[in-house]
């Protein structure tokens, strides 16, 4: 049974948080929770409202992108809003000025926005048109001179993507949802010249240690930099001694590469010596023996 997708629930109850200003009484400028649909009625056949058990042959909402075809699930992928009418920041703000900021920024190509197939709205109450990323229809029925119809590529539905952003972006702009406060400048104002976390040190004593840092670690290893040596067994001047040593260092490694540290007769004398007499024999095959015991009488004879 086709249903409705919790990123789209997350979006209409967003809307409904700011536009619903009264929410105990149902008022003509409010957005009211029966305007914000996305699941539609039983006897509604295709398109994006219905899910996989609802959509009919050729569906547009399924065949005409890849991104639908393959993001099909038993979730609707479309959102309707109503009329309202809302004041603030000395504006009033209303589903055609909404509408109108929403195509923009699909149109500006907005990042937030990049999942919206289709924006089907009226700019003025008697004109109905659509927005359609791949340019297939310019306009709609009648009905969306009252409401307006969002269409969200299936594969975002599937994926659960975050709707949110774009209309929390258009609530901050009219003044419904404050702006996030911008982090205050670091600037070396006399309070933060006495305020460093010890009563005998500036700020320009903490840049001038910075600085010392820097120049130390621009300077050659093999140096003493631009300003004097570090502290004895500070770590600055450990991971200088560290930077000095490592050219002796490569060339240590680089010598004992090239050597065989091999000693094939060491090697057989020491088994040799852990073996009893009878394992040796046993260990011999018959021929070499008989060639090793002629040899022996041989040099015994001689």
């Amino acid at each position: 049974m086709t249903s409705a997708p919790a990123n789209l629930l997350a979006v209409r109850s967003l809307l409904l948080t700011y536009l619903n200003v009264d929410k105990n009484t149902v008022r003509s400028q409010d957005l009211e929770p029966a305007e914000v649909g996305i699941v539609g009625d039983p006897n509604h056949k295709g398109g994006y409202h219905c899910g996989s058990d609802r959509v009919v042959p050729n569906d547009y909402s399924v065949v005409e992108s890849t991104r639908d075809s393959s993001g099909l699930t038993l979730h609707a992928s479309a959102l309707d809003v109503g009329t309202f009418s809302v004041s603030s920041g000395g504006h009033t703000h209303n589903l055609r000025t909404f509408s109108t900021w929403c195509v923009s920024q699909c149109a500006a190509g907005a990042g937030d926005a990049r999942d919206i197939r289709e924006i089907i709205y009226s700019p003025d109450g008697t004109t109905v048109r659509r927005w359609d990323r791949l340019g297939k229809r310019t306009s709609g029925d009648s009905s969306h001179l009252f409401h307006t119809h969002f269409s969200f590529f299936r594969d975002s539905t599937k994926a659960g993507r975050d709707q949110t952003p774009l209309f929390r972006r258009y609530l901050t702009a009219i003044g419904l949802i404050a702006p996030p406060k911008p982090e205050t400048d670091m600037e070396q104002t006399d309070k933060l010249i006495k305020n460093t976390g010890s009563p005998t040190r500036t700020v320009g004593d903490v840049l001038a240690d910075l600085a010392n840092l820097r120049n130390w670690l621009y300077s050659p290893g093999t140096t003493t930099g631009v300003v004097g040596p570090p502290p004895a067994n500070s770590p600055l001047q450990q991971m200088l001694d560290m930077v000095r040593a490592w050219p002796a260092l490569v060339a240590q490694v680089t010598a004992l590469s090239g050597k065989d540290f091999t000693d094939e007769q060491q090697i057989v004398t020491g088994v040799l010596a852990g073996l009893p007499p009878e394992k040796i024999a046993a260990a011999i095959p018959p021929q070499i023996a008989r060639d090793v015991a002629d040899e022996l009488s041989r040099r015994l004879t001689a």
